[in-house]
């Protein structure tokens, strides 16, 4: 094998197209690019990601719907069982930040029912769903807002 004879493998490489060049070619005179329009222009060939010819398009025609918070990222949601990992007693945010339940990026916390307590834990200044307050006051708990 010498190096004057290396070539790449049959059908890996096919040649380019040679437009514009002459009508034997099957590419001359337009050079594929049909008749008259923004394709056959040079440099108008794009068309914004949307645009429907004029017409109003999709994205605008549908109604706005949903909503997004914005404060919602900033609460962070506890289940209730991860509680019992703490010692009973009063719980805060602080507590909840210290033990890991709660990521440092949250500005408060909710906590959620999920599982069973059992041990008493009077929250201040924690959130917390219907579900998780009557079982938290089941366990011999309490809530304070």
């Amino acid at each position: 094998m010498r190096l004057n004879t290396l070539k790449p493998a049959d059908g890996a490489r096919e040649d380019r197209k040679r437009v514009g060049r002459g009508i034997g070619s099957g590419l001359g005179k337009t050079a594929g690019r049909g008749h008259k329009g923004s394709f056959a222009r040079s440099g108008k060939g794009k068309i914004k990601a949307g645009f429907e010819g004029g017409q109003t398009p999709m994205q605008r025609r549908l109604p706005k719907i949903g909503f997004r918070s914005k404060t919602a990222k900033d609460t962070a949601e506890v289940l209730s069982y991860q509680l019992d990992k703490l010692e009973a007693g009063e719980i805060d945010f602080a507590k909840l930040l210290a033990a890991k339940l709660v990521p440092t990026t949250a500005k408060q916390a909710k906590i959620v029912k999920k599982g069973e307590l059992n041990k008493a834990f009077v929250l201040k200044g924690v959130l917390a769903t219907a579900g998780a307050k009557a079982a938290i006051e089941a366990a011999g708990g309490k809530v304070e807002e």
